[in-house]
């Protein structure tokens, strides 16, 4: 049976955000973007599953213990840029209280490169750690060397 234009569509766009994440992340062979803290935060909160911009700030601020303070202008240009990317989807509308409510989710695409940039800063931590423990075998302590 032929695959619907919709289901090609979808993989194209996930596809094209997770080329676009990689080139940004190994241009001339070198790492030279991750994810930002709001963008993250953003993916971090929507892998929980759909929400709408108020509970996307509150509950990225709770995830970040209060280091990530997203205001309502910049939360919805990132969740454009995300929804660009492909990397989020809208996810319906809803009237609460005579207020409108736009809802997102994280994508395939997204949870992807959250699964990606979750294993970089794992090993950045790792790294650190590693080389932190070694500094105080080596018996260093403060000051210059």
């Amino acid at each position: 049976m032929a695959e619907g234009w919709d289901s090609v569509a979808a993989r194209c766009s996930m596809l094209l955000a997770l080329a676009i994440f990689h080139f940004m992340e190994h241009i001339d062979g070198m790492e030279t973007k991750s994810l930002g803290d709001p963008a993250l935060s953003i993916l971090m909160v929507l892998a929980g599953g759909r929400r709408h911009g108020y509970a996307i700030i509150r509950e990225a601020e709770e995830l970040s213990g209060g280091r990530v303070r997203l205001k309502v202008s910049s939360l919805y240009a990132a969740l454009d840029r995300l929804a660009s990317d492909g990397l989020i989807i809208r996810a319906g509308d809803e009237t609460v209280d005579g207020r409108l409510r736009r809802y997102f989710a994280l994508s395939d695409a997204g949870a992807q490169v959250l699964r990606a940039e979750a294993d970089r800063l794992a090993t950045q931590s790792r790294v650190a750690k590693e080389r932190l423990d070694a500094r105080r075998a080596a018996g260093f302590a403060g000051g210059a060397a």
